[in-house]
Formats: C-alpha cells, sequence, structure tokens
C-alpha cells in the first residue's frame, strides 16, 4: 500500500442575455464607498411544470447554457459586481480580518512535518516548509541514507491560482511516482508519472482522472477512473506505460447512471478490488492484480438497499454489510463461493460497526458505541477475542491513521478531542502501550487548563435525544455568544476535533457547539436513515431544537447565536433560516446546497442521478417533488426578517454549481423585510473546497470569523 489517495470525492434553456441589467449591476458597486447599495439582479421570466405543479423561477439565468464552461458576460457581471461588494461592506473589518488571520497564522507551526511511517524499504512522511502553502513528499531508505524529495507541491502551484493534489502512489518496485492534480478547482485531474530514479517525468499523461491511481500488472500499468461528459466516473480503465491513452482498456463499465466507480488493492495487494454503487446499494468485482484484463469474480449481485465492501485474505473474502442489521455486520466467504457470506460479527443495536482492516496476524474493527469511537483488535481464530484500546476522555475522535503494511507489530492511530491537539500515536500489539509520537504542536502557546469541553443531550420536538458537544473558556460566563455548527447529511458524523481557528471565537468568549444532528451517523446507522429521504426535515429540526435547548440551559440566548454549514450543511443554513429566522445573530453558508428541486430535477448535472436515493427523485415521484418543495430553501424564500448572512461560491465548483448561491441570495434580497447584511463571495478561480493553500484558506476563515463576530457585537 504505498502511500494513501489523497482524493476524497456530497452534493450538486436560460433567457437571452440583457447588458443593460448587468452594467446597472456593476455600477452599484464602489469598492471606496462603504455604503454601497448591494447589486440587484434583474428577474427573468422563466417557469417549468411537473406533476401539475408550476414552479417560477426568474433567476434561472444565472445558469450559464454554456456550462461548464462558464462565459457569459451577464452571469460573470453580477459575480463580480456582488464580490466587489462583499469587498467594500468587509473593507471597515479590515483590521479585525488581519488580527484574527496573525492569530490563526500563529497557531500554525510552518515548517511542520508529518510522523514517517515504513511501507517497504522505505521511510515516508510530508512537509511544509516555512512559508509555503503547500507540502513536499519525501522519503528517506530504511537501512539508512540521504532523504529524497520525490514531490514539491509548492513547484506544481506555482503561478496557479488554484491547486489541489489528487492521488499519489508509490509503485511496488519503488522507482516510479504516480500522481494527480487540478489547478482551477474543477475536480477533473491530470494524471502524470515520475521516474524516482532520474527526477524525470515520463510522457504518459491521462487528463481528466477523478479516482486513484493504482498501480498494477508489476508496475507496467495504472488502474484509473476516467470523468465522463457529466462529471461521474462509470469506468475503471487501464493504462499501460508507454501506450497512448488513446490505447487504454476499459476493464469495467457501469450502466447504471447513478452509480460510482472506484478500485483499489486488498491488503495483501494481490488482487484488484472494483466497486460500484449510490448511496444506498453496492457491488463488488476482483481481479488478480497482476493480471488486471484477467477473469474477474463476481462477489454478489447488487441488491437495492444493499451495501457492502470487501478485503481478501488469502483464499477468503472478508465483507463489511448491512444485509442483515442496519449497523453492518462482518461475514467471510471463501474465494470459490464468494456469495456465501458467514457471520463473524453479528450486527448490533449498541455497537454501530463502520469499518475494518486486515492484517497478517489479526485484524481491526473500526465504530461507535454511545456515539464514541471505538478501535478494536480482534484474532482470526476467534471473533470472540476482542481488545479495545482505551482512551483517557469522555469525548474524542479517533481511529486508524496510515498503516501502509500487511504485517506489523503496531498500529499508527490519529486521536483528538476538542481540547487536545491532534495527537499521532503507534500501540504497541504486544503490550498494549500507547506511544505518543507526535502532539500537534502551536507556536503561539496553548494552555488546555484554559477550556473545558462538556457533552449534553438536547430533546427535539419528537422526543429524540440529541447529543450537543461544546468547547468553552472555563471564565466565559453563562448566557454569552454561541457558535453553533453542523452538517447533517450523507452518514457523515459531526466529530468532536480539535481546531486552532475555533480558538479565535472561544478566546473571544463565543462557546463553539457541534450538534449531532440525525442527518449524520453519529449514534448509528439508524441516525443517518431517520434525515434522509422522506425524513429529511428531522435534520433541520434537530438543529434548531438545539439551538433552543441550549439557550433553555443558559449557554447563550436568541439572536447570540451564529451558525455555519457547508454544501449539504449549507442547505441546512438555508433551511432553519426560513423557519427561525430570529434565533440566529449571523450566518456562514458555504457553497450551500440550497436550490435541492432544480437540481434533482437536472439529471444532466454531474451529481443528480446519483443522489437520488439521499433526496428523493422528483422526476419520477410526485410525492418526493411535494417533499422537496416544502423544504428547498431557494424555494421557500418568504417575505420576512432574514439574519445577518454571509454566502460563499465556486465558479468552477461541480458539486455544488455557483448559481444555486447566487440565484438564492438574489431571491434573498428581493424577499427579506430587513436591513441586514448580506454578502456573497465567489471564488473566481476555486471550486468546492474555496481556496487552496493552507494560508489562503486560513485568511478566507478570518474574513468569515470577522463577519460573524462584528455581526454578533464581538469585536476586539
Amino acid at each position: 500500500m504505498k502511500l494513501a489517495s489523497l482524493a476524497a470525492w456530497a452534493i450538486l434553456s436560460a433567457a437571452a442575455a440583457a447588458p443593460a441589467a448587468a452594467q446597472s449591476s456593476r455600477d452599484q458597486t464602489d469598492l471606496t464607498d462603504t455604503n454601497a447599495a448591494p447589486p440587484v439582479a434583474e428577474k427573468r421570466d422563466y417557469e417549468y411544470t411537473r406533476h401539475g405543479i408550476t414552479i417560477s423561477d426568474p433567476y434561472h439565468w444565472m445558469k450559464d447554457p454554456s456550462y461548464p464552461t462558464i462565459d457569459d458576460e451577464d452571469v460573470l457581471n453580477h459575480l463580480k459586481a456582488e464580490n466587489a461588494y462583499f469587498e467594500a461592506k468587509m473593507a471597515p473589518h479590515q483590521a479585525l480580518i488581519d488580527t484574527l488571520f496573525e492569530e490563526m497564522k500563529g497557531r500554525v507551526k510552518e515548517d511542520d512535518s508529518s510522523v514517517p511511517q515504513k511501507d517497504g524499504d522505505y521511510l515516508y512522511w510530508t512537509e511544509f516548509e516555512e512559508g509555503k502553502e503547500y507540502r513536499l513528499w519525501y522519503r528517506r531508505p530504511v537501512a539508512g541514507g540521504e532523504r529524497e524529495l520525490m514531490l514539491d507541491e509548492n513547484a506544481l502551484a506555482e503561478g496557479k491560482e488554484y491547486f489541489r493534489l489528487g492521488a499519489i502512489s508509490v509503485s511496488n518496485n519503488d522507482k516510479l511516482l504516480a500522481y494527480s492534480y487540478d489547478d482551477n478547482g474543477s475536480e477533473r485531474f491530470l494524471a502524470r508519472i515520475k521516474n524516482l530514479e532520474t527526477g524525470e517525468l515520463l510522457e504518459d499523461e491521462i487528463p481528466e482522472t477523478l479516482s486513484g491511481l493504482v498501480w498494477v500488472a508489476n508496475d507496467s500499468a495504472l488502474v484509473y477512473g476516467k470523468a465522463n461528459e457529466n462529471w461521474r466516473v462509470d469506468n475503471a480503465r487501464l493504462h499501460r506505460l508507454g501506450t497512448p491513452v488513446s490505447e487504454d482498456v476499459e476493464i469495467y463499465k457501469e450502466a447504471d447512471e447513478g452509480f460510482r466507480v472506484g478500485t483499489g488493492l486488498n491488503a495483501q495487494e494481490d488482487w484488484l478490488v472494483i466497486a460500484t454503487g449510490d448511496n444506498e446499494t453496492s457491488e463488488v468485482r476482483l481481479v488478480r492484480a497482476d493480471d488486471p484484463t484477467g477473469e474477474q469474480i463476481l462477489v454478489k449481485p447488487r441488491q437495492k438497499g444493499v451495501e457492502y465492501s470487501v478485503d481478501v485474505r488469502d483464499d477468503e473474502i472478508f465483507v463489511y454489510t448491512n444485509d442483515e442489521h442496519v449497523n453492518f455486520r462482518l461475514a467471510r466467504a471463501p474465494l470459490s463461493a464468494p456469495g456465501d457470506w458467514q457471520t463473524v460479527i453479528p450486527g448490533s443495536d449498541a455497537f454501530y460497526l463502520t469499518g475494518f482492516d486486515l492484517f497478517k496476524d489479526f485484524y481491526v474493527t473500526e465504530g461507535r458505541l454511545e456515539g464514541l469511537d471505538q478501535v478494536q483488535i480482534r484474532s482470526y481464530g476467534d471473533a470472540s477475542q476482542v481488545k479495545p484500546i482505551a482512551f483517557p476522555e469522555a469525548s474524542y475522535s479517533t481511529g486508524l491513521g496510515n498503516n501502509s503494511e500487511y504485517d506489523v507489530d503496531k498500529l499508527r492511530l490519529s486521536y483528538e478531542s476538542m481540547v487536545t491537539p491532534a495527537t499521532v500515536y503507534d500501540y504497541h500489539l504486544a503490550t498494549g502501550e500507547l506511544e505518543t509520537l507526535k502532539v500537534q504542536e502551536i507556536p503561539s502557546g496553548y494552555d488546555a487548563d484554559l477550556y473545558k469541553t462538556e457533552r449534553l443531550t438536547v430533546t427535539a420536538r419528537d422526543g429524540t435525544k440529541v447529543p450537543v458537544s461544546v468547547v468553552m473558556r472555563k471564565d466565559r460566563p453563562m448566557g454569552g455568544p454561541l457558535h453553533l455548527y453542523s452538517y447533517g447529511a450523507y452518514g457523515i458524523a459531526t466529530e468532536p476535533r480539535f481546531s486552532t481557528s475555533v480558538l479565535s471565537l472561544v478566546d473571544r468568549g463565543v462557546a463553539y457547539a457541534n450538534a449531532h444532528i440525525r442527518g449524520g451517523d453519529d449514534l448509528g446507522r439508524n441516525w443517518y436513515l431517520q434525515g434522509k429521504l422522506n425524513e429529511r426535515t428531522n435534520t433541520f429540526n434537530d438543529f434548531v431544537d438545539v439551538a433552543k435547548g441550549l439557550i433553555a440551559e443558559g449557554y447563550t440566548d436568541k439572536g447570540k447565536i451564529s451558525i455555519s454549514g457547508g454544501s449539504a450543511g449549507g442547505e441546512l443554513m438555508g433551511a432553519v433560516i426560513n423557519t427561525d429566522p430570529e434565533l440566529w445573530g449571523a450566518v456562514a453558508a458555504h457553497v450551500p446546497f440550497v436550490d435541492v428541486l432544480s437540481t434533482m430535477l437536472d439529471e444532466s448535472l454531474p451529481l443528480t442521478p446519483g443522489e437520488w436515493p439521499e433526496w428523493g427523485n422528483p422526476i419520477e415521484s410526485k410525492q418526493a417533488f411535494a417533499y422537496i418543495l416544502s423544504y428547498s430553501p431557494y424555494d421557500q424564500v418568504v417575505a420576512q426578517d432574514y439574519p445577518p448572512m454571509l454566502v460563499t461560491a465556486g465558479l468552477n465548483d461541480p458539486r455544488v454549481t455557483y448559481w444555486e448561491p447566487a440565484k438564492w441570495v438574489a431571491k434573498l434580497r428581493e424577499y427579506k423585510t430587513d436591513d441586514n447584511t448580506l454578502l456573497l463571495k465567489t471564488n473566481m478561480g476555486a471550486g468546492h473546497g474555496g481556496k487552496s493553500g493552507r494560508f489562503r484558506r486560513l485568511y478566507e476563515q478570518a474574513e468569515e470569523f470577522a463577519f460573524l463576530l462584528t455581526q454578533l457585537g464581538v469585536e476586539d
């Protein structure tokens, strides 16, 4: 397992142009005028009818008809006008932004490095140099010798507004490095191959990848996934080194437009695993890694609602699946009968099994017990032999780190809590010792004794007990300002993690709270299922009820709560400002998925077909159409007071397209009955994750925190 893939892959007929409207919008904003009026978007007649229901959408024109090319002058001019207005309104707070940025930067060890990890004959690690935005990738022979710079992200990013490394993988013979990168935020990565012995790049270039890069056929070839015209990976392809990309072989093609394809190696690295699936159904094939075009083994045919993933050890398949229990079980089957799954660890109402990893002499399961992360060492011979790894705090986040080798006597672990900086351990299997290898260093200083973290439960309106994790200074008086964050979708938990940036809020007397709402899988798989499809509004209700519960417990008061969320968490922001606007003192909605109905009706968009199991299919179902319409933030904007808001977008974002936040802000400007600040900032050269580079991202966070603090009346 030569280096882990860095790639991590949540959601996503215009009218004629009207240059006069765009010009008017431009003229309204002057960077020197802090009292400038906000841009006013033109309304153009547009409506559509589905299931006998007609929807009017006068801002539909903001979707460039040339998308994914964005060259409509009206669209670009409107976004530029919004950006100029953002700059004008934030200009009076520049001193606070600079102060926050320097605070955040002062907590970052600029010349930081990761803990080296052995993988075969080399130790691998990454470093940051002082003042540099991106990583350097190094290795050194285990037997001794000089370190070797494999890849310098800063050199690749030079002169570019945006840069993101995708996948990175060293060949099994240690001679070649495959990597991919995106330099505009569109998430169409270019893959290259470097000869580590000579430092030269091979002529091979693989464009528009959206996957890991897997070495096969004795390092003579790579398996990858190519994004199709709709930004979907529906294939696994084989590239033989030294041959034209046009000759690459498609070894698997997925027919279901909602399914995505991914590939990887098993723990022993002798099988190529080809997985396909959507948000509720999966299917896996196996093929020998030394013969990737050979006969494939279908583990088990897909069955709607059944998810599974596999690993292979010798002649046996291990299967992680929800076929018998919502919280998953672990099963095993012989390679000769891959669909004959026999239970090893049964599903449990109490323990939520989230994954497993195979090693030579043992295997590891991960999961959650009462919402807390668990890492357990298990025996192949006796499933009842379980050795849980104990951790010192009552609330924390932990899991396996990068464990590259199959035959090991220690495990690399990561650990943190809301008051404990990120820590890297080696767990020694023979003694049970947790050896501390690294604790996140905070150059400007950090005294954990100044802070406290609490975990409480709030009763939601339907009687459900919703956990909340809170961190604050010990000397903070009750009733002060509070920031509430959550995501609440796709079964992604909101974990109690440590953040040096959040200290800039907490040190100013703002409590910081994570709401572990339904839609995430914080309390098990059912917790996730109770926040999707026809139960989606549980997510929004939980968030609102947590806020009201924190008020009732005296932590804060109405109007003193700032909130934030991104992507599907941005949808959460949009929903709760529609239903309970008076609760919030300030809102930050990042790349918000707010035009839910229109996006789920547009099957040409990259992610839409794969998202129907998550949100519902309003094309086929009138019930799904009506339910999504009932909460879709853009469609539910009404004439009322709204809280102060900062909204962000990425022009090249393929997940939440730029026009969703742009249309939403335009409609909010039209309907809102207050004078509160409403800002839209669009990154014109970036995508879903905002600006790239560790310091540029920090600066954007400083802008966000400056907005929240000033709107809450908390200023230095």
